[in-house]
């Protein structure tokens, strides 16, 4: 008597489909993390200029659009330390390094003051939305979401205010820079006590 044949098993996909499917769900995943990053490090680019500029200038803007799509999503993850290497470190805190990258590409573009409050806007919003300790899968639990929230719309309103004041060429222009640099302190020390302040 002979056994029965095995029941063939359907082919698995192949490790180049496979890589590719990781590959597109990793580009897609967090579409609003990415939505709001690339908006903000093209908004930074100034892009009314960019359309007029020369062709350089259009493919320089769309490779940092192209790195900011990579950059942008949050790292849900534990602070830990995994490797001392540059590319490990670079990817871990990609999400600092993106808007920090976009506030200096729009100091250096010197865009008008409707895009600069356009890109104030966007720098908020992605701060906020890619914040792990509020919006994470690891934040502790009933932490408060309100007052890092309201503390820097509050540090980048009196930032906003305080750069559009038309001061830079008097006496008093260190007065309102002082005054801007003390209440930013005041509003990240409030979003800091929040943090440790454990929850009620």
């Amino acid at each position: 008597m002979t056994a029965a044949p095995a029941p063939a098993t359907p082919p698995g996909p192949r490790p180049a489909d496979s890589r590719a499917t990781l590959l597109l769900a990793r580009l897609t995943s967090r579409l609003t993390d990415r939505l709001l990053g690339t908006a903000l490090i093209v908004a930074a680019c100034d892009p009314p200029a960019v359309l007029h500029g020369p062709q350089l200038g259009k493919i320089l803007v769309l490779g940092a659009a192209a790195a900011a799509w990579w950059a942008a999503p949050m790292v849900d993850a534990r602070p830990v330390l995994t490797s001392m290497r540059r590319r490990t470190i670079l990817a871990r805190r990609r999400t600092t390094v993106l808007p920090a990258a976009a506030i200096a590409v729009a100091a250096a573009t010197n865009p008008p003051v409707w895009l600069t409050f356009c890109i104030a806007a966007l720098l908020l919003a992605y701060l906020l939305v890619t914040d792990a300790w509020t919006a994470g899968a690891t934040a502790p639990p009933g932490r408060p979401r309100t007052t890092p929230a309201l503390a820097a719309a509050a540090a980048t309103t009196v930032v906003l205010l305080a750069a559009q004041a038309p001061v830079a060429s008097t006496s008093w222009s260190r007065l309102p820079a002082s005054l801007a640099i003390a209440a930013t302190v005041v509003c990240l020390a409030l979003a800091l006590h929040s943090r440790h302040r454990p929850p009620t």
